[in-house]
């Protein structure tokens, strides 16, 4: 076997009662090869540790090298866990997009906040959106080889002219024929449209949503979503918020394009998010609408997922209060959410009150004065905005706060503030509460 030098993988823990265990595999131990194959990435590891007989290479902290042989189950996992998921550096993002939301916000926050995701790997793991243009044929190859789907493209317009002004990369209309291979493929994709006024909607956009169905249905879904513009963009491209009339311009084109493609595809294809809806006045669409919820992360249909798992929620406690009667003690609870959301969390507030009595819910519409009123969603709210929103006013036992507020898998706020401190200022217990109807409910209500 080749003994040629290989950069390893640091292996930070190993599962108990896992083949790596029986092993004498470590944590401190760096895992070099796979059948003689170096180990670029976790697609590398996952595709290589699937047979039935593997031979790993295995270097101990003092530099010995074990070659182990390995008999198990096809697909059976080693239950090694590296440092680095990923197994690679992360890959940033090179293009200078006129609506990238990263260059709107200010100085002095936290390092992570300011780095540019466009890391392919990341779309399938992660489900984050890429724009094709930090992509070589090697990447594709792979991707293809390791069968990676669903791929989550950010395509913004099929214009490849103008796709090249909007990303700021002269390579950018070029990568639009990566999605050509892709399909080609059958590697199943997903779609983003981030919608600029003046600069890719009206006749470009529905441009790009007629190029854009010659991908379904492998390309299952796209979102169109209206560019975030917080207040720092001085010397940035002069980018207009929508209006209500261009709203519904916007949903109008959508809804004919909805029709079409039920015919050809029998699914929607293109769908807007929730912020569109609420701009123009409109109704929230129907579950039927959304195909799934494949586009969830962008906002498309996260409402009337809400509302309609709120009502399953609250109908299901109605019906147990009828046979059983309510055994909880009503309380006097509090919730703050961003303006987005804040009409629909204080109408199914109001539902739950009339249903439990004695029960009290307090709303509170937070407005985003860090980066500006224009944004309205409750994860890009900061521990700032909603102590000095909240200090003084009637927070009753609990306050209730949206999971997304917080980093992944953290308790910290965007502005570094915690729910600790956040407790102390304001002297009240914080419950988080995650982005589900069902849970809304059991969480006011205080059951598991």
């Amino acid at each position: 076997m080749s003994r040629k030098k290989q950069k390893g993988h640091l292996i930070k823990e190993v599962q108990g009662g896992s083949i790596a265990e029986e092993l004498e595999i470590k944590p401190g131990d760096k895992l070099l090869a796979i059948n003689d194959n170096e180990i670029e990435d976790v697609f590398d590891y996952q595709y290589y540790v699937e047979d039935e007989y593997i031979e790993i290479l295995i270097e101990k902290p003092d530099g010995e090298q074990w070659l182990l042989e390995v008999d198990k189950e096809e697909d059976e996992d080693l239950g090694i866990v590296f440092q680095n998921g990923l197994l690679d550096d992360y890959r940033s993002c090179h293009n200078k997009c006129i609506f990238c939301f990263i260059d709107q916000m200010p100085e002095g926050m936290r390092k992570t906040l300011y780095f540019k995701d466009d890391d392919s790997r990341l779309s399938f793991l992660q489900g984050n959106y890429v724009t094709l243009t930090n992509m070589s044929d090697k990447d594709i190859e792979r991707i293809i080889k390791y069968r990676l789907s669903p791929i989550n493209i950010s395509f913004q317009t099929m214009n490849p002219d103008l796709r090249c002004k909007m990303l700021n990369n002269r390579f950018a209309g070029e990568a639009l024929t990566k999605a050509d291979r892709l399909y080609e493929a059958g590697i199943a994709m997903n779609g983003q449209i981030v919608l600029c006024n003046g600069v890719n909607d009206g006749r470009e956009l529905e441009y790009s949503i007629r190029k854009l169905m010659e991908y379904a249905p492998l390309l299952e879904s796209v979102s169109v979503v209206p560019v975030g513009l917080s207040k720092y963009r001085e010397g940035l491209y002069p980018l207009e918020p929508f209006g209500q009339e261009d709203a519904q311009k916007v949903l109008s084109m959508i809804h004919s394009f909805q029709k079409e493609c039920m015919e050809k595809f029998g699914m929607h294809f293109i769908h807007a998010s929730d912020e569109w809806y609420i701009l123009a006045g409109w109704e929230l669409p129907g579950e039927e609408s959304y195909d799934g919820y494949l586009q969830l992360e962008n906002g498309v249909g996260m409402l009337r997922l809400l509302l309609d798992e709120f009502e399953d929620a609250l109908q299901e406690l109605r019906e147990r209060i009828c046979t059983k009667g309510y055994k909880g003690c009503p309380d006097k609870v509090s919730i703050a959410t961003g303006k987005l959301a804040y009409p629909y969390i204080a109408k199914m507030a109001g539902a739950l009150e009339e249903t439990v009595q004695g029960l009290q819910i307090q709303v509170y519409e937070i407005i985003n004065h860090f980066f500006g009123e224009m944004i309205t969603v409750s994860g890009l709210l900061t521990g700032k905005d909603l102590i000095s929103q909240l200090k003084g006013k009637e927070l009753g036992s609990r306050l209730l706060l949206p999971e997304n507020m917080l980093r992944s898998g953290d308790s910290v706020f965007l502005d570094d503030i915690t729910v600790s401190e956040m407790e102390k200022t304001l002297q009240v217990k914080i419950d988080i509460v995650k982005s589900s109807g069902y849970d809304f409910v059991r969480a006011i209500l205080e059951e598991k």
